[in-house]
């Protein structure tokens, strides 16, 4: 099986990074595909990772001194929208927009609970579209990224979409205008801001989250059956809520950067093979070995 971006690659309708074709270890389907509110007709938003050149991840076996000369670019993300590749869906065509990180942005953003990526490690098996042995490792353990800061993330980001919803107002003459003006407020970013509640909400007492749990009421506010100040209120009774569960939660205050880091440097010897020379096993042994150097010169000295 190949990954959507290995496959558009081989028919030319995008042009990645060479080594990135086979690179990808997870594509999932994000958006309100994801979240069990889409439309027939709803763009494919497709995030996911991969693991780049080893010198990419580990600069110094390339020769690389930090703080040294001019540093070698390394692999970030690859982003490109708006892709069409028109035998998709039987002939009907499908339109892509594509996020892929390298995992140790992936790792980092999830470890500091960034919303699109808390999602992207929990959805609906159904959206996963690619997925390698890495990948599923990832998934089994996104639980281990989950910790009290998600409360921040989430609530700094549901808070940007109900002021989106409220005061942007889009152009005349598009449908998300239309929209606005019959409901006197943005119905897209007013379900998001829903959505984002809920799901910090479920992570808060579960330690666990589910995308497509609320999508009947996110259906509905899409539709419009909210009013703005029902939105309005909701969000500051849940604000209220919320700040009651994130003392009581039982979730760690931080990420366990071991641990975390741990997965990280499991993923990565799946991927490569050894890391031996990559990074030390033992902490001390530089140290321990600046103390022989010193001892050395100490003896011939004398």
């Amino acid at each position: 099986m190949s990954s959507t971006i290995q496959r558009l690659t081989k028919n030319k309708l995008i042009t990645p990074p060479k080594f990135l074709a086979n690179a990808i270890q997870m594509e999932v389907i994000m958006g309100s595909i994801a979240y069990g509110v889409s439309s027939d007709s709803s763009d494919m938003d497709i995030y996911g990772f991969c693991i780049p050149n080893r010198g990419d991840v580990f600069p110094h076996t390339i020769g690389e001194i930090p703080g040294f000369g001019t540093p070698v670019k390394k692999f970030e993300q690859y982003q490109e929208h708006h892709i069409i590749d028109p035998s998709a869906m039987g002939g009907k065509g499908q339109e892509y927009d594509f996020t892929i990180y390298s995992i140790v942005k992936y790792f980092q953003l999830c470890m500091e609970n960034n919303p699109n990526m808390i999602d992207s490690l929990f959805v609906p098996r159904r959206c996963i579209l690619y997925s390698t042995q890495v990948g599923e490792m990832v998934r089994e353990n996104r639980k281990l990224f989950l910790h009290k800061g998600a409360w921040h993330k989430f609530k700094g980001y549901s808070y940007a979409q109900l002021h989106k919803a409220e005061h942007s107002v889009p152009q005349a003459g598009t449908a998300r205008r239309a929209d606005y003006d019959k409901h006197g407020y943005s119905t897209k970013f007013a379900y998001h801001v829903v959505r984002l509640i809920s799901e910090i909400e479920m992570i808060l007492i579960e330690g666990d989250l589910d995308l497509t749990r609320n999508r009947e009421q996110l259906k509905a506010i899409r539709r419009g059956e909210w009013s703005k100040e029902q939105l309005r209120e909701f969000f500051n009774l849940k604000e209220k809520q919320l700040e009651a569960l994130y003392i009581s939660s039982t979730l760690p205050q931080k990420p366990d950067e071991n641990a975390i880091r741990q997965l990280l440097l499991n993923c990565l010897e799946h991927h490569y093979g050894s890391l031996e020379g990559c990074i030390s096993a033992d902490k001390d042994k530089g140290t321990e070995a600046i103390r022989k150097l010193e001892a050395i010169s100490n003896i011939i000295n004398r």
